[in-house]
């Protein structure tokens, strides 16, 4: 297929602002699907597992194809919950184009702030599409102007909200210059393009004027004619648009309400003509294993083969689904891939399109396409997949690590023979989602992003993998780090009659900034550690740094300089150079100072005027900082950092102050440390445990 026909689009937001409700539309109005799901039905196409359903959210990212004036849209609608940003995540890394939806009532919410720093970290040309239009309290204006605000961007509104009273009537679309009016004619939605009325006119071509002008600093032949006073074609002005747009400097900004299908078409042609295609996006850059040399892959079906597996899937009837974007060159069914991440050689058994859990057989795929493979076993999530002859590895994905955790005991003995292969396979779909053993009391722990994130984890190992769990109480992730430097010699000598072991190391340990983890430096000179040993002092650090020091939770942010030893020619091994890395790590770490560090977030809680102050007292309660009060809607917003520990059974107090009126959203900000009374207290429980 020509790949200038070929789009690839996220849709992504926060919760409740309306993307699946938009992706049903977009389905139907392409023609895929003949009855529009609802999600409030728990009917949505794209919501197709029994979570989804029930609860009237979405989990997993679903895929599918349509096609749109001789175009095909594949389309990957995301979660909007925070627990289940890896959807977001790994799927922004194959898109070259995002659909962003935004409640014209909520506006800019947390998790749209989370999708568009994702966005921004891969370059991702946006569209923006204010929905829900019809709700009272809709504000077309305010939205553009908190995208301007809150994240950075720089919108350009391309129509404009018509209303009839306070009726959402249609829209104005600034480039054709022509009405859009909207009606339902014996349930199918329809539309009517006609002349700007009069009363409209001189604000749609005030708006107009206003968009050329900022348009003609990206087109030269569209600034002459602006400045001669010509009249514009709208071809040109599509043309300023699109590469504005490809180029990152603008996003337009379309409105409509999905649920009453208004502006949906027009959000599609404007998928057509402003968003990248395949084709308009560089050509990808990986890493030849062998050389070690950066190499390009350009987007052409005669090129080495190419992909990136962004997602793993466990089906019942087929087994392993493993969901690849394609780069470059073809793909079919039966031939061998190396799979340069993990080294192996895997066969194609099958390709299938998917169309959210239903599949169309495929003989071959090309550049630019998403397909679903079978046959990839050992496959993961950020592996890349190449031409055995001409290998390439392609930059990964980063995933955040888990905050909270839970103990898991299987209830019978069927579902203690079960629930390990349960957990290894919902551990290989999800790379946010932790399985350990605790070693004192021999416990199964999961960990995951959320509370929420966990109970849909739980379900599924009963219904899908029919193993019944009991569930502990959820506990933070907490983490140890250091407050100063400290150079620290630790000698390991064992004399035991035959060979013995023999290491001396001196480390130097020092805090690095929040977030950049552990580095690792060898100054070792002159031959005191034989090469062959440093590698052992790494990975006994790595150990020592995974098992805690001070309370048993992982260190992290520290950087250690190997900067002199001895060894012996007899009794020193990697054996032994392995445990006085660990103990010299421990050892430092304790003369350090070392704090205990707890997961804080930033929470957003909207709330009626007169429950104000109970909400702020609450929180202060809980260790929360205040970072700002803004009325939005007669409503009360509260934007706050609170510790995770304390933010467990919110939900049920928040309903109780405001008499259910309230809500919150809350999303992971940054590890903070301890107060020392609270950490003393954490240290007791340990103790006692």
């Amino acid at each position: 297929m020509d790949l200038g026909l070929i789009r690839n689009i996220g849709i992504a937001a926060h919760i409740d602002a309306g993307k699946t409700t938009l992706s049903e539309r977009v389905l139907y109005f392409t023609g895929k699907v003949h009855r529009m799901g609802e999600v409030h039905d728990g009917a949505a196409t794209m919501d197709w597992m029994v979570q989804e359903r029930e609860r009237g959210i979405t989990i997993s990212s679903a895929a599918t194809s349509a096609f749109w004036k001789k175009h095909q849209i594949n389309i990957i609608d995301t979660p909007g919950h925070v627990d289940f940003t890896v959807e977001v995540e790994r799927s922004l890394r194959v898109m070259d184009g995002v659909v962003a939806v935004f409640c014209a009532v909520g506006g800019v919410e947390p998790q749209s702030e989370t999708v568009w720093r994702q966005a921004d970290k891969y370059e991702i040309p946006r569209i923006a599409f204010v929905n829900k239009m019809d709700r009272t309290g809709a504000d077309f204006e305010h939205v553009v102007e908190m995208m301007r605000e809150r994240l950075g961007a720089h919108p350009v509104p391309l129509t404009m909200p018509v209303f009839l009273g306070e009726i959402f009537y249609g829209l104005i679309d600034l480039v054709e210059m022509k009405q859009l009016t909207y009606v339902d004619e014996a349930g199918i939605p329809t539309f009517n393009k006609t002349e700007i009325p009069n009363d409209l006119a001189d604000e749609a071509y005030s708006r107009r004027d206003h968009l050329v002008e900022e348009m003609s600093g990206y087109d030269d032949e569209l600034m002459t004619l602006y400045l001669d006073g010509a009249d514009i074609p709208e071809v040109l002005l599509k043309r300023a648009i699109r590469k504005a747009t490809m180029d990152n400097k603008i996003t337009p900004v379309l409105c409509g309400a999905a649920y009453r299908n208004k502006g949906v078409r027009k959000l599609l042609d404007a998928v057509i003509d402003y968003l990248p295609s395949p084709g308009d996006i560089p050509a990808v850059k990986g890493e030849n294993p062998k050389t070690l040399e950066v190499e390009l892959r350009e987007p052409d079906a005669a090129a080495p083969f190419s992909g990136m597996v962004f997602k793993i899937q466990a089906d019942p009837y087929v087994g392993k689904l493993a969901f690849v974007r394609i780069y470059s060159g073809t793909l079919k069914t039966g031939e061998t891939l190396w799979n340069s991440s993990c080294e192996i050689r895997q066969r194609v058994g099958r390709i299938l399109e998917m169309h959210a859990n239903n599949r169309i057989e495929k003989s071959e795929v090309g550049p630019g396409e998403i397909a679903a493979i079978v046959g990839l076993a050992k496959a993961h999530t950020g592996d890349t997949i190449c031409d055995p002859d001409h290998p390439i590895i392609l930059e990964g994905m980063q995933f955040p690590e888990p905050v909270i955790e839970v103990s898991i005991k299987p209830l019978s003995q069927k579902d203690q023979d079960r629930l390990g292969l349960a957990l290894d396979r919902l551990a290989d779909e999800d790379p946010t989602f932790r399985v350990k053993v605790d070693p004192e009391t021999s416990q199964t722990i999961i960990a995951g992003m959320g509370e929420l994130h966990l109970e849909i984890l739980v379900d599924r190992l009963a219904r899908e993998f029919n193993t019944r769990c009991e569930v502990g109480q959820p506990e933070v992730s907490y983490r140890e780090t250091i407050t100063r430097s400290i150079k620290k010699r630790t000698r390991l000598v064992k004399q035991t009659g035959g060979k013995g072991m023999f290491a001396d190391i001196t480390l130097e340990v020092e805090p690095t900034a929040p977030g950049e983890g552990f580095i690792w430096e060898n100054k070792i000179i002159g031959g005191a550690i034989p090469t062959e040993y440093i590698p052992a002092i790494e990975r006994g650090i790595i150990e020592a740094m995974a098992g805690g020091v001070s309370a048993g939770f992982p260190v992290v942010d520290v950087k250690v300089r190997l900067v002199d030893g001895k060894h012996h020619p007899v009794d020193s091994s990697d054996m032994a150079f392995r445990i006085a890395g660990s103990m010299a790590f421990k050892e430092a770490v304790s003369a350090a100072s070392p704090v205990l560090l707890e997961p804080v977030m930033d929470v957003e809680v909207t709330v009626p005027s007169a429950s104000l102050g109970d909400v702020i007292g609450d929180l202060t309660s809980r260790r929360g900082r205040i970072g700002g009060i803004i009325e939005r809607n007669g409503a009360q917003t509260i934007a706050a950092s609170v510790p995770l520990q304390a933010m467990f059974g919110y939900s049920t107090s928040l309903r109780s102050m405001t008499q259910g009126r309230g809500i919150y959203s809350m999303q992971f900000a940054r590890y903070e440390s301890v107060p020392q009374e609270v950490a003393t207290q954490i240290l007791r429980q340990r103790g006692a445990a």
